[in-house]
């Protein structure tokens, strides 16, 4: 069975068109939205979902992110409903490439090889895993082109070149370029210091880098799309959901502007 990202990602590539992914918080406020939001998010044109499980230590991910961990689970969202979830929506014909972001203490306790052979099973199809550096996952590398579940490695505004080389050899799918030090957050305005880095990352990287961590109006997407392959959007997507009382519709509304500002950007 064919990769959905690697294939978005080389359609995305082939056309020129620039790439937006949907950070979704698993289970907050509740799996029949984080349901409906992927679904309704697929047709507003999203390419990619980065479904984050929720976890009580998340150490990357600011206020908005840990108040929709902590809110999941208290609704004891786990690991089974990730599984059960993304298979529903493939049998139901879902086909947006779905990219499981969690620290890695949940995998660890699946057990790395049941973990990527049931997530693969299930229908996710790529890794994102902010809290286990590259230097020390030669079996989770292993497992995940045994299995075909990319691995995207994250680099930051104080990566230097020779770790931006690795984590651009380490990586499959696309490199995560958080643009901001610090924790995720929607932040107002995007910082001018990150043109150099990006161009250093880029230059060491043979695949897409999307950048996120702070993005959250379609100018600063427009921005970010003109200096990168695209963008990923988190804190600003659960910030419109939790305004809105769990309704789903002005998040989709939401993101419906943000991709139309993403693709109006050209290669």
């Amino acid at each position: 069975m064919k990769n959905r990202l690697v294939e978005k990602i080389a359609q995305a590539g082939k056309s020129k068109e620039k790439l937006f992914c949907a950070f979704l918080t698993l289970g907050y406020p509740s799996l029949a939205v984080t349901e409906k939001l992927i679904l309704g998010f697929e047709k507003a044109g999203v390419d990619i979902i980065e479904l984050g499980f929720p976890f009580s230590d998340p150490l990357a991910d600011g206020p908005t992110i840990q108040y929709s961990s902590e809110q999941a689970l208290k609704r004891g969202i786990g690991m089974a409903d990730a599984y059960r979830l993304v298979a529903k929506l493939r049998r139901n014909g879902c086909g947006v490439p779905i990219v499981f972001f969690s620290y890695i203490n949940p995998i660890l306790s699946q057990g790395l090889k049941a973990f990527v052979a049931k997530a693969k099973v299930r229908g996710f199809d790529g890794l994102i895993i902010p809290d286990l550096p590259p230097e020390e996952e030669p079996e989770l590398e292993k497992i995940s082109r045994r299995y075909d579940m990319p691995v995207m490695r994250l680099a930051a505004p104080t990566t230097d070149s020779r770790r931006a080389a690795l984590i651009a050899k380490k990586s499959r799918g696309f490199v995560y370029f958080v643009s901001l030090r610090g924790v995720t957050g929607a932040r107002s305005a995007v910082p001018a210091d990150i043109h150099k880095i990006l161009k250093a990352l880029k230059r060491s990287s043979r695949i897409p880098v999307l950048i996120g961590f702070g993005v959250s109006n379609p100018e600063q997407a427009k921005k970010l799309a003109a200096m990168s392959q695209g963008v990923i959007v988190g804190s600003a997507i659960i910030n419109r959901l939790r305004s809105s009382g769990g309704r789903t519709e002005p998040v989709i509304r939401y993101v419906r502007k943000m991709v139309k500002a993403v693709k109006s950007v050209s290669q």
